[in-house]
């Protein structure tokens, strides 16, 4: 069983997705709009950060759908008439979307780029979330759900792909991390929004990052590397002297590229047998690996459910804290933007595993805790701020390192031409293990909040443990070097 690279073969089906609204075109028209397009971005920093702001978009919709169900939770039960089983299953769908959208993402993106990808995750996302705004059972609820999810799914895999393909070593780690910044954002802004919208309105609200992605794609270039892969080598040179700036000499990068397709395409057809080589199962393994953590950490109960976290920690004004969580989940994963490629990948992530494992601990023993003390004792509510604290130090320990880390190894590891493959393998593992931990939430926080937390710490020791052992550093490596080294 295998999957091939027939990229001759497709080449012309695919020049449609190609050149539809890309910035630069064949000949003179391709002269004379990067010409014009010069003036304006000079310096190829400010046009690759210009094509990362763009593509972000796409994750602050994934942040929106995941921070929707939080602040939406009791209105929605009270107006539709749903038992708390029903609005768990509508919390989830998006996960079970996501894992559709994921088993595509690959062959979309590889098939007809990464922004054509991003263009057709956009549709179901407006789709759905019009859908939600006006549904009057749950059987439309859960539809838009399920199409929202698909869209976050193509986007989960596509935009750190991107935007790894375009970043220039230096400043990979930073830029790539724009990505889960961009869902930090969605997050606060559903949890901001909520405060002053009902849940029809706030739906309506989420269709906006997506109505902006699909005309922003139009002046953003496609991946110079993806450009390469499939032997388009005018727009692949075009597409990376865009991205450096026009005078910048790009010849030893367009070398480095052409060396590394060339290498992975003397075999046209990747084998499953071959992923035992250690090349492809071992970077294949770290990327799953941190992926899965990434969701067992629970992270996704503590951001979905959190307005009733806090409230059964006796906090009063529970949506209020919980906008105050979104906006320390933004700080923090700025920083993590500032450090990644200064303290590098490893150390961060080891931080931020020990801290998520050690607050989660808190956490656990202030619930429990709280079971033997009355509601009415100044104990109970030293107990309640202390859950909070413990919960606010989760969100930033996992924002320095745990949130946006995995995404960013994934796109540096995974060779070239089992890319689409692992690539898609490894989001389909984050979302499936996303979705059973948003699944259940509900349940084992209604079964014991302390045990809900202790598991979850567990989860984040092993993560430590992990990083240690297996998880190499990434940082200052250019792809082909990163991907060179497993051999």
């Amino acid at each position: 069983m295998s999957f091939r690279d027939d990229n001759e073969e497709a080449a012309n089906l695919r020049k449609p997705f190609l050149h539809t609204g890309s910035w630069y075109k064949m000949g003179s028209r391709q002269s004379s709009i990067m010409s014009s397009s010069a003036q304006m971005l000079r310096d190829g920093s400010v046009s690759v950060v210009f094509c990362v702001l763009v593509v972000a978009l796409g994750p602050i919709q994934f942040g929106f759908t995941c921070g929707y169900s939080s602040p939406t939770q009791a209105e929605i039960i009270s107006d539709l008439k749903l038992t708390i089983s029903e609005f768990s299953i509508f919390g989830s769908l998006a996960n079970v979307g996501a894992m559709v959208g994921a088993i595509a993402s690959g062959q979309i993106a590889e098939y007809i780029g990464r922004k054509g990808s991003l263009m057709i995750a956009a549709v179901p996302n407006i789709i759905g979330w019009l859908i939600i705004s006006f549904s009057k059972d749950s059987s439309f609820l859960f539809m838009g759900r399920l199409l929202e999810g698909f869209g976050v799914g193509v986007i989960s895999y596509t935009v750190p792909v991107y935007i790894a393909e375009i970043a220039p070593q230096n400043m990979r780690g930073s830029l790539g991390s724009v990505n889960q910044l961009s869902v930090t954002i969605g997050i606060m802004l559903a949890y901001l929004l909520g405060l002053f919208v009902n849940w029809r309105v706030l739906a309506v609200l989420g269709v906006l990052p997506c109505t902006l992605l699909i005309p922003g794609l139009f002046f953003i270039p496609e991946s110079p590397r993806w450009l390469a892969k499939m032997g388009m080598t005018e727009d692949f040179e075009s597409s990376l002297q865009v991205l450096r700036g026009f005078d910048t000499d790009i010849s030893i990068e367009v070398n480095e590229i052409k060396r590394s397709v060339a290498s992975s395409s003397r075999r046209t057809a990747i084998r499953f047998a071959e992923l035992k080589r250690k090349r492809y199962w071992f970077p294949l393994m770290i990327g799953i690996g941190l992926l899965v953590l990434q969701q067992l950490s629970g992270i996704n109960g503590v951001l979905f459910y959190s307005s009733n976290i806090f409230a059964n920690a006796g906090i009063s004004s529970s949506n209020v804290a919980t906008f105050g969580l979104g906006v320390v989940q933004v700080v923090a994963t700025g920083v993590n933007t500032w450090l990644m490629d200064k303290a590098g990948r490893r150390l961060l992530l080891l931080i931020s595993s020990s801290g998520m494992a050690a607050s989660f601990f808190l956490v656990s023993v202030a619930f429990f805790l709280e079971g033997f003390v009355s509601e009415d004792s100044r104990f109970y509510s030293i107990l309640g701020i202390l859950s909070l604290v413990g919960l606010v130090t989760v969100v930033i320990s996992f924002s320095l390192g745990v949130g946006a880390i995995p995404w960013v190894i994934m796109s540096e590891i995974l060779p070239v031409n089992i890319k689409s493959l692992a690539g898609s393998v490894a989001t389909l593992a984050n979302w499936l293990v996303s979705w059973i931990v948003t699944m259940t939430a509900n349940f084992l926080l209604d079964w014991s909040n302390g045990g809900t937390f202790l598991i979850y710490g567990i989860v984040c020791a092993f993560t430590v443990a992990f990083v240690s052992l297996w998880v190499p550093e990434t940082k200052g490596r250019s792809l082909e070097e990163i991907q060179f080294s497993f051999r």
